[in-house]
């Protein structure tokens, strides 16, 4: 069974919403302990008030009970003020979530239309590929193209390979701190400015580690690979050039067939899907920036909560409560050991309710750097063009127990991100519409058949320096300009 690119990226955004809403729930469960803990400290004052009712003579009562009442209800306004602040949050998320599903839904529509009218583009491909194989032009571009990418990609082995001779041969260099210590100073360069003392004593360390002599390698093998990517560079945007010279020609030839106005709508239907989702980032970047807000109003990290725990405990440490548990202790009386026993209790629940509370914190931690990685496989997902109605995967357990295993903790995320890539195809014979004459194409990325666009960027390993679908490496592209952590990357955290 394989899956389409709707399914595969339906079935991810699937993921993520029951992550959220696992996230959602263990949030607010986090702030109905919060909530205890604050109202076991209410009632622990509480008691220790009635104690001293008990116990002390009716001037401390009166000195006494009245500081504790008095903390006690500006401490009860507080927690409703916090209440009330969490509670609006929770209805500023829940607007954003809807949003957000509007989009989602909007995304989809535009999906479909993309199917209908790349069909629409289909149906014409066989008068296109017909009018293609007569013009030279055509053929000539082809030829261009597939030379550019074979060039581009030599060259970006050639950068690849020199910038890991940097790393490898570079090392002995960057492992003696002398050297690096005269390097980072620019030593021997203009821009080395020292004093008289430093200059000589900079000098002796020179010599000590033959600067001089070393200097010149060091600075040729970090000097070679800038050269040699920035040059891989300028080929890659060739070989883009040239793919963009064929598909102009496609272009034309399925405006001539009367493709025009299936392609025009294609294109707007892909441009607004491109709008969508950066609306859609904006959205999430919002949500996250709320969320992160309802994490510290639930774990009691705003300064209503804070003040008003620390209003409680200060009452009870300047009444020196604990002298007066003390005392309490030593007298068996029914009403002292009642209101002991209930002390207790409450302090026994309170640590129970802390215990729980790191659990459930700790529970979050994981939920949310998961989702944040499969954000980041959703974002490569799209970008890759991966939800084209064309796109297809070998692999359907893609949804199944490879994600299970990356949601519980058992894969990376590049492992994960790495078998979409692997498994993803394109419906029909890759390729150009019409294949090139006495040469052959560069293997990478397979080009959808049957139309030109979408076409998402060619994969080879040339176009890695720019940015393309199939880059490699250690980290995502999402932007993120909200929440915990303003860049996308691959990340691992602990199992579920």
């Amino acid at each position: 069974m394989t899956l389409n690119g709707p399914q595969a990226i339906k079935a991810i955004e699937d993921a993520l919403r029951d992550i959220r809403r696992e996230e959602d729930e263990i949030t607010r469960r986090i702030a109905r302990t919060t909530d205890r803990i604050g109202k076991l400290h209410e009632t622990e004052l509480a008691q220790l008030r009635v104690l001293a009712e008990i116990r002390l003579s009716p001037e401390a009562q009166a000195e006494l009970g009245g500081r504790l009442s008095e903390a006690e209800t500006r401490a009860r306004e507080m927690l409703k003020e916090h209440a009330a602040d969490l509670a609006a949050l929770d209805r500023d998320l829940a607007g954003h979530e809807t949003a957000i599903a509007d989009l989602g839904m909007e995304r989809g529509k535009e999906l479909e239309a993309v199917a209908v009218r790349q069909a629409e583009l289909d149906a014409l491909s066989g008068a296109v590929e017909a009018a293609l194989a007569a013009d030279p032009a055509y053929d000539d571009a082809l030829k261009a193209q597939a030379e550019a990418e074979r060039v581009a990609e030599e060259a970006d082995k050639k950068a690849g390979q020199s910038e890991t001779d940097r790393a490898e041969k570079g090392q002995p260099y960057r492992d003696d701190p002398l050297f690096i210590y005269l390097w980072d100073r620019g030593y021997l360069t203009p821009d080395y400015k020292a004093g008289n003392i430093a200059r000589m004593l900079d000098a002796w360390v020179a010599r000590l580690v033959r600067y001089a002599d070393a200097r010149p390698n060091y600075a040729m093998l970090n000097e070679i690979p800038a050269r040699l990517r920035e040059h891989a560079d300028r080929l890659a945007q060739d070989a883009y050039d040239a793919q963009a010279a064929v598909t102009a020609l496609e272009v034309k030839a399925f405006d001539a067939a009367g493709g025009r106005p299936a392609r025009e709508a294609l294109e707007a239907a892909q441009a607004r899907i491109a709008e969508i989702d950066q609306k859609r980032l904006e959205a999430e970047d919002a949500r996250e920036t709320l969320t992160e807000r309802q994490k510290a109003l639930a774990e009691g990290r705003d300064t209503k909560f804070t003040s008003a725990v620390d209003m409680l405990t200060t009452a009870m440490r300047n009444a020196d409560t604990a002298q007066l548990m003390e005392d309490a202790r030593r007298t068996a009386t029914p009403q002292d050991d009642a209101i002991i026993s209930k002390v207790d209790e409450v302090r026994a629940r309170f640590t129970e309710e802390e215990g729980e509370l790191k659990d459930q914190r700790a529970r979050l931690k994981t939920l949310e750097t998961r989702r944040r990685e499969l954000e980041d496989i959703e974002y490569e997902f799209k970008k890759s063009r991966f939800d084209d109605p064309r796109s297809r995967f070998k692999e359907d357990n893609l949804v199944g127990d490879l994600l299970t295993e990356f949601l519980k903790g058992g894969m990376t995320a590049a492992t994960y991100w790495g078998h979409w890539r692997r498994s993803q195809d394109w419906t029909g014979s890759p390729g150009p519409i019409v294949a090139p004459k006495r040469t052959s194409r560069s293997s990478g990325f397979p080009i959808p058949p049957g139309g030109f666009s979408p076409r998402p960027p060619s994969g080879g390993s040339w176009g890695k320096s720019m940015g393309s679908s199939g880059k490699s490496g250690g980290s995502f592209s999402r932007p993120r300009t909200g929440g915990i952590g303003k860049k996308g990357g691959f990340r691992t955290g602990g199992g579920f």
